[in-house]
């Protein structure tokens, strides 16, 4: 089991080892998460104590399994299964163990932030392209299908939270800056990154939709015409 972890989070799980997944791979998934969410609120002065428990992260991924899991369907992926998306979300949570190194124990207050800016950089790359190569070798869909069904639950979270006006607050609690922001900050270049990433998000949400609609008739049709022909 832990072997098989090991493969997926370096990136060389096969398709046999993603369609061969047991509860214990859920239960070490969940329990990672819980441990990796307590984590990054440990140090954290003015969480609250569901943040320090974990269990914010433990809800979160269960609501982007159900995310992830409607995107495939409208695209009539008919073997997505909640379960299997669960357990293979739950465990792309183990690289944001970064998120829990108190950098800030052993370097300046500024040269922590601009550590844990990359932390969240390399986390966010890395969960996301575990989760690609996922798709890409476990569900019957070409690269532009896999590309959308990766981008438009992650570009309407993104939206949501910039039409909220949450994206500075979410950016400060995960790059670990805790309300420690002055102007100005050696921050302020990744935090305009960032920030252009969201507006790009928002502006190519509507388009990327329209992508996913087109392709989800497209494929729906196909089906009926598939079964049209097997019943003549």
């Amino acid at each position: 089991m832990f072997n098989f972890i090991f493969r997926y989070l370096t990136f060389r799980a096969s398709h046999s080892d993603l369609s061969h997944l047991e509860k214990s791979h859920l239960v070490i998934g969940l329990i990672g998460t819980w441990l990796v969410g307590m984590g990054r609120y440990w140090d954290h002065p003015s969480a609250e104590i569901l943040q320090y428990l974990g269990m914010g992260s433990v809800a979160y991924v269960f609501c982007l399994s159900a995310v992830f899991w409607v995107t495939l369907k409208g695209l009539n992926v008919s073997e997505c299964r909640y379960i299997h998306l669960l357990t293979l979300i739950s465990l792309t949570s183990f690289p944001a163990a970064l998120y829990a190194i108190p950098v800030e124990r052993f370097m300046t207050i500024q040269s922590a932030i601009d550590v844990n800016v990359w932390f969240l950089l390399i986390v966010a790359v890395w969960r996301v392209a575990l989760f690609y190569i996922y798709l890409s070798r476990s569900y019957t869909l070409n690269g532009s299908l896999t590309l959308l069904v990766m981008l438009l639950p992650l570009m309407a979270i993104v939206s949501s939270l910039f039409m909220l006006n949450l994206e500075n607050a979410v950016f400060e609690i995960m790059a670990g800056m805790h309300g420690q922001r002055s102007d100005p900050t050696p921050n302020d270049g990744a935090y305009a990154i960032v920030f252009l990433l969201t507006a790009l998000s928002y502006i190519g949400f509507i388009p990327i939709l329209i992508m996913y609609i087109i392709a989800a008739i497209f494929r729906w049709r196909k089906k009926v015409d598939d079964e049209s022909i097997e019943n003549l």
